[in-house]
């Protein structure tokens, strides 16, 4: 299996998030499930249902965490030399052309992704169409919703 690319911020966040889940998630629940255990009655305590439905979620986050970092391939940007290119983890300030607007992106991979953020996953169209290209480069991106025209501003590894 290919390793997947995660920034060193990500991989932070994500180790922290997995402690979260182990030491507090997962004990909060466990006490939620005894309490409603002890009301009596599984089949109609609604508590106990609710309990369990949380305790397999948070079991299954704590998997994904774990794989994620497992197979992560950690890129800390601020290692590789600053040359005006877009790579992995660069922080990208663009113009807009189509609706006359500078925005900023950082290209992250995909657990760490949050667009409302900046961040965007490696995987989305307009990652992989900048990926590569260069400052002063304006790139045409097919999306879901259109093409895009962007000019590429400024290339940061922060």
């Amino acid at each position: 299996m290919d390793k997947l690319p995660i920034t060193k911020a990500g991989e932070i966040t994500l180790s922290q998030e997995l402690h979260r889940l182990k030491t507090q998630d997962r004990i909060k629940v466990s006490q939620a499930i005894a309490d409603a255990r002890a009301h009596g009655d599984l089949k109609e305590n609604a508590e106990y249902h609710a309990a369990k439905e949380q305790q397999g979620f948070i079991e299954s986050k704590i998997q994904e965490i774990e794989h994620a970092l497992a197979n992560a391939q950690i890129i800390d940007v601020k290692e590789i030399p600053e040359t005006g290119r877009v790579v992995f983890g660069s922080t990208i300030n663009l113009y807009d052309v189509n609706n006359e607007r500078s925005i900023t992106y950082k290209i992250v991979g995909n657990l760490e992704s949050d667009p409302s953020a900046g961040l965007i996953s490696i995987q989305t169209p307009i990652a992989m169409g900048l990926i590569g290209k260069n400052e002063g480069d304006e790139v045409t991106i097919t999306t879901p919703s259109g093409e895009i025209l962007l000019e590429i501003e400024k290339v940061k590894h922060l």
